[in-house]
């Protein structure tokens, strides 16, 4: 597998679970990393810089200081995105509503437009979708909205980049064991852990693997998608778990 010695990669979300992982793999594999989160304290990344993906100005900040250590781009993640609560549609809030779809939605376009003029050629652009962006399931309609989101702005993107030398990759995590549950049912620790229980989930590391796989393809591939699921997991919620003790 080819390296990415000399590139320059943008992670957002990058100051825990996939993000991190993303971050680090690049690292591995020869990569310049300028990481992106609220949390910058936890940021384990080269160059570390607050980023709120809902706020414009936030993010036109963080693209120019980002460039400009790095002296360019090469690869954008797209990786920062939330989900808040389990309950049907009508019980939902418009706050909420509107925290998932400027994280998960807007905050990919934002980023998207300011990194484009970026991009050098054989750049890469990956966005971080979800199973649940092909795959809907009950009481998180606005979520599953937002990953729909997701998915068709990529392969739209696509389209409209065709012919330019930048490759783009939508990833379909399923069940990944990161701060994802903690953060939906906000802090409750024992419904969280409980979307893990009695079953061997997809660890960060396992994502980040695919994704390196995708930006070390040869010039002339585009791996436009890649769904990755635990082996107990054939749909966003259909798991075969073991007997608990």
């Amino acid at each position: 597998m080819a390296g990415l010695e000399g590139k320059t990669a943008v992670v957002t979300g990058a100051s825990s679970g996939i993000g991190a992982a993303i971050a680090r793999a690049l690292v591995a594999v020869g990569a310049r990393v300028a990481g992106g989160a609220r949390r910058i304290d936890r940021l384990e990344t080269e160059i570390a810089l607050e980023l709120d993906v809902t706020e414009p100005a936030s993010c036109k900040r963080f693209v120019e200081m980002a460039v400009r250590e790095l002296g360019g781009l090469d690869i954008l993640v797209n990786n920062a995105g939330l989900s808040l609560g389990r309950d049907p549609f009508d019980e939902s809030s418009e706050e909420d509503e509107e925290a998932v779809l400027e994280t998960n939605v807007h905050g990919v376009l934002r980023m998207t437009r300011l990194c484009l003029p970026h991009l050098r050629d054989g750049g890469h652009i990956v966005n971080m979708g979800s199973v649940a962006g092909s795959q809907p399931y009950e009481n998180a309609a606005v979520y599953i909205t937002s990953k729909y989101a997701v998915r068709g702005f990529t392969y739209a993107l696509r389209e409209d980049l065709l012919g330019r030398p930048i490759h783009l990759t939508h990833v379909e995590p399923g069940l990944v064991e990161t701060d994802f549950s903690r953060v939906r049912f906000r802090g409750d620790e024992e419904k969280a852990k409980a979307v893990y229980a009695n079953v061997e989930p997809v660890r960060p590391e396992d994502v980040a693997d695919c994704v390196i796989f995708a930006l070390t393809r040869p010039p002339h591939v585009n791996i436009d998608g890649i769904v990755i699921k635990a082996l107990a997991q054939s749909t966003a919620v259909r798991i075969v778990r073991e007997a608990g003790p």
